[in-house]
């Protein structure tokens, strides 16, 4: 009960009520302030209202979503989004060739980890190892330990090592990857993405080994986070000149880290969406092909 009302309290004070106030008057809209220089990954962070934190996981938290309408009766929502990138950059950067088979063949890379970690064949993946696969796969660039993994799923602690283990040794080349991040960051002080924007570590060699190991993980995780921003930035830089070109009335609105969110005109929703969807599969070449999955609808739930 406690944590329920909690859950109200923070929809209630967040959004129910705040949004309304932070309508600007003279357009009759809320509009965000994007941060370039907060995130240390390079991600833009937002606020004034923070529009990249609008819940999606409950059903009430939904109902938020659903009361973002595009402009008039003329235009729809349009949601386009990098289905698995980080995973996607991972597979390109450690060069893991079955990771990147799976990806080419348009795998369910879950179902396909699954698969080759459990030693089943791909039509046999159950449901509950195809979601152990999923947490490991995410939890890997985060650095996910044991005890982590065992607290995210049904796995006992010594299950969870195992399957991590078995993880490592399906895809040797991620691990010497990481390892190699992490090398090259105590070297030199810092990592970078894929357009060379670095990221430095003053505590990767320091002689606490809790801050060390924050640094580690961001060693590892920095690269990936912060190339799949530098991705999406292309491609927004490439979708604006193309929507101003053509005298589109179309509109971009929102950036939510691997998602962009559209205000389409009507007659132009069959262009712009192969224009965006074309733009941002190609904004940046990788070993393996980035793949946009697009959503419409008379709300932002709704083309989410």
């Amino acid at each position: 009960d406690v944590l329920e009302y909690r859950g109200l309290t923070k929809l209630k004070s967040t959004y129910v009520d705040a949004l309304p106030t932070q309508v600007e008057d003279r357009t009759g809209r809320v509009h965000t302030d994007y941060m370039q220089t907060v995130a240390a990954t390079g991600r833009l962070s937002s606020n004034n209202p923070n529009l990249q934190n609008i819940p999606i996981r409950t059903e009430r938290g939904r109902q938020v979503r659903k009361a973002f309408i595009p402009r008039d009766k003329d235009h729809v929502l349009l949601a386009a989004d990098y289905s698995q990138i980080e995973l996607r950059i991972i597979a390109a950067l450690s060069d893991e060739d079955t990771m990147i088979e799976a990806f080419k063949n348009g795998e369910d890379i879950h179902a396909s980890t699954a698969s080759k970690v459990f030693n089943v064949p791909l039509g046999e993946v159950t449901r509950e190892q195809r979601a152990n696969a999923k947490t490991v796969n995410f939890g890997i660039i985060y650095g996910v330990s044991a005890f982590g993994l065992s607290n995210q799923t049904d796995l006992s602690r010594t299950e969870a090592k195992e399957l991590i283990d078995t993880y490592y040794k399906t895809y040797p080349k991620l691990r010497k990857y990481m390892a190699d991040q992490v090398d090259f960051a105590r070297e030199h002080g810092y990592v970078q993405t894929v357009l060379g924007r670095r990221r430095y570590l003053k505590d990767i060699n320091g002689s606490n080994a809790v801050v060390r190991g924050a640094a580690e993980r961001n060693a590892i995780n920095a690269p990936i986070q912060g190339s799949a921003a530098d991705i999406i930035k292309i491609a927004m830089i490439d979708i604006h000149r193309k929507l101003e070109e053509g005298n589109f009335k179309t509109k971009m609105l929102l950036q939510v880290h691997d998602e962009l969110v559209f205000d389409v005109h009507k007659p132009e929703l069959e262009k712009v969406s192969t224009l965006i969807k074309k733009s941002m599969e190609s904004a940046y070449a990788l070993k393996v092909p980035l793949d946009v999955e697009i959503g419409v609808g008379s709300n932002w739930l709704e083309a989410h």
